[in-house]
């Protein structure tokens, strides 16, 4: 299994900077994927960034620009760097791994999820 630990969130104001990090233990070797969610109250889990294995990112379209997801294998790291910051923002959130597994032939895919880290985007 892997575990995951978010750290970084709190309070900011618009126009403002955050930095998410979170950190992998475990089965690290089954990881494929790494990246970050959010929840607003009240909405679904959407997906904020992403970076698989051959390190290329992706964002969703609510980012435009303003964040960047890094990955850290040697420290078995995901940081999600947030820039201006609206109050659309404020969320949960979470940090998530892709993992595979495999066994006498069978393989299967699993997710991790961390327990959330709040970050409110207000005055």
């Amino acid at each position: 299994q892997v575990q995951l630990v978010e750290s970084g969130g709190g309070l900011v104001q618009p126009g403002g900077s955050l930095r998410l990090s979170c950190a992998a233990s475990g089965s690290i070797s089954s990881i494929y994927a790494m990246g970050w969610y959010r929840q607003r109250p009240g909405e679904q889990r959407d997906m904020v960034a992403h970076v698989g294995s051959d390190g290329i990112p992706g964002y969703g379209d609510f980012v435009k620009g303003r964040f960047t997801i890094s990955r850290d294998n040697a420290k078995n790291m995901v940081y999600l760097q947030m820039n201006s910051l609206k109050p659309e923002d404020t969320a949960v959130y979470y940090c998530h791994a892709g993992t595979a597994h495999s066994s006498d032939g069978t393989k299967w895919y699993e997710d991790a999820w961390g327990q959330g880290t709040r970050v409110t985007v207000s005055p």
